[in-house]
C-alpha cells in the first residue's frame, strides 16, 4: 500500500497540530547548504492550509527561512509519521507582547506525505516534560500560545 500524498492538513493532522505537540522541522542551512534540523512546540494550525510557529527571533531557523523559504513539519501523529513540506516567512520579527524575544513564522503548507516505514505504525506517540520550573514553563507557553493565535 503506497504512503499517502495530500496538499492539505488532514483533520487528525490539523487537530494534532492545535494542541502542545513536539515535532521537529527541518530548513536549509544557509551557510552550508545542507540540512537544520530542530526541535520545537510552539506551533499552532489555524487551518488546513497553514500553521504558524513561534522561535527565537536571533535562531537559525529565521537566518534559514530568509535565505531558503522551503521547511518541513516532522510530526508523529495518527498511528503514523508525517512530513509536512511547507514554504515559510518571517509574518512577525519580534512578538512584542511575550517577554522573549521571538519571531513569528507562517508555514503555508504545499504537501503532506505520510513517512511511515512499510507495515509499522506509530504505537506511542512522543512525550516531552519541562525540566525547569513548571509554573513558569506552563506561563509562558500560555503566553505563546495566546499570542500566536492572535495571527490566525
Amino acid at each position: 500500500m503506497p504512503n499517502l500524498v495530500e496538499n492539505v492538513l488532514v483533520d487528525p493532522l490539523k487537530a494534532a497540530l492545535q494542541k502542545e505537540i513536539l515535532v521537529t522541522i527541518s530548513t536549509v542551512d544557509y551557510e552550508s547548504g545542507g540540512p537544520n534540523v530542530s526541535a520545537i512546540s510552539w506551533l499552532y494550525a489555524p487551518d488546513e492550509k497553514s500553521i504558524l510557529l513561534a522561535v527565537n527571533a536571533e535562531s537559525r531557523i529565521v537566518k534559514n527561512v530568509i535565505h531558503n523559504n522551503e521547511l518541513v513539519v516532522n510530526l508523529m501523529a495518527n498511528d503514523s509519521v508525517y512530513a509536512i513540506h511547507t514554504k515559510a516567512i518571517v509574518k512577525v520579527e519580534k512578538m512584542e507582547e511575550l517577554p522573549l524575544k521571538l519571531a513569528l513564522l507562517h508555514l503555508e503548507v504545499k504537501e503532506v506525505r505520510d513517512v511511515m516505514f512499510y507495515g509499522a505504525k506509530i504505537s506511542v506517540e512522543p512525550r516531552f516534560e519541562k525540566t525547569y520550573d513548571k509554573d513558569a514553563a506552563k506561563k509562558l507557553d500560555h503566553q505563546v500560545m495566546t499570542a500566536i493565535r492572535k495571527y490566525e
